[in-house]
């Protein structure tokens, strides 16, 4: 099942994809996926990024390929920062490059949707937690780095595309390939196989000090091959089972927007 947060004309809501025509779910919880009412055919709507979440935690250095490629150690436990509620967007929107930035990057990753509340998981029992899987760009100013904490670097408005849906009929996602494209050229292409750390064990060791609920995300971490964007670019994730998430790179905004 493929759920969606969209918009048509004035009225925003939750819904599920049937073929391809969205169909509206009311106010119900997030993971309610029975089909109400048709909507609109898929193009007729406005995706926005499928989920709202309060919290967006996330696994740095997690894929083998981008350890060896960036000469890092192997971790012992899973490197964790935080994305604000802020930086998230949905499929189409625009990534805005910050005035005078020198160095913005893509990260394509899988995102892990929490469909309830999570605390102290067991590794062995982290399908029960997981509503579902979105594509995610874990777009960094990699100049603010230099701030000696990522909370600038990893949180500007835009920094965080998701999308374009929830897909909760993934059974494994320990296999999964994952690629990015920036105007059409592969540059991130790997597997969810190669992550030092897999979904059950990042969910596990997160929940230990921090409580997720419904609609939280989980970023797990991306591949060899992270590199540079541009305003005028168009940047890609495609995950395997999932599907893709689309971006322009728009360049800094005016004061009056």
């Amino acid at each position: 099942m493929r759920l969606v947060r969209y918009r048509k004309g004035e009225h925003t809501g939750l819904g599920v994809l049937v073929g391809d025509y969205v169909h509206d779910v009311g106010d119900g919880p997030l993971g309610r996926t029975k089909p109400g009412p048709r909507v609109a055919a898929l193009d007729e709507v406005e995706l926005l990024a499928p989920s709202d979440p309060r919290v967006i935690v996330c696994a740095g250095s997690n894929y083998a390929g981008q350890i060896a490629e960036k000469q890092r150690p192997w971790p012992t436990q899973p490197p964790l920062f935080l994305k604000a509620p802020n930086a998230v967007v949905g499929p189409g929107a625009a990534v805005i490059h910050p005035a005078g930035l020198r160095r913005l990057e893509y990260e394509g990753e899988l995102a892990v949707v929490i469909g309830r509340t999570a605390r102290e998981v067991p590794a062995a029992s982290f399908a029960d937690y997981v509503l579902g899987y979105t594509c995610a760009n874990d777009i960094t100013a990699d100049d603010w780095r230099a701030d000696g904490q990522w909370t600038r670097a990893k949180s500007a408005d835009t920094f965080c595309p998701l999308g374009p849906w929830i897909e909760t009929e993934i059974a494994d996602p320990a296999s999964l390939r994952l690629s990015t494209l920036v105007n059409g050229r592969t540059v991130q292409d790997g597997s969810t196989a190669e992550m030092v750390f897999g979904v059950g064990e990042l969910l596990a060791f997160v929940t230990r000090w921090i409580t997720l609920q419904p609609g939280d995300v989980l970023l797990t971490g991306s591949p060899a091959g992270v590199g540079p964007l541009v305003p005028g670019d168009r940047v890609e994730i495609r995950i395997e089972g999932v599907g893709t998430l689309s971006n322009p790179v728009l360049g800094p905004r005016s004061p009056e927007v």
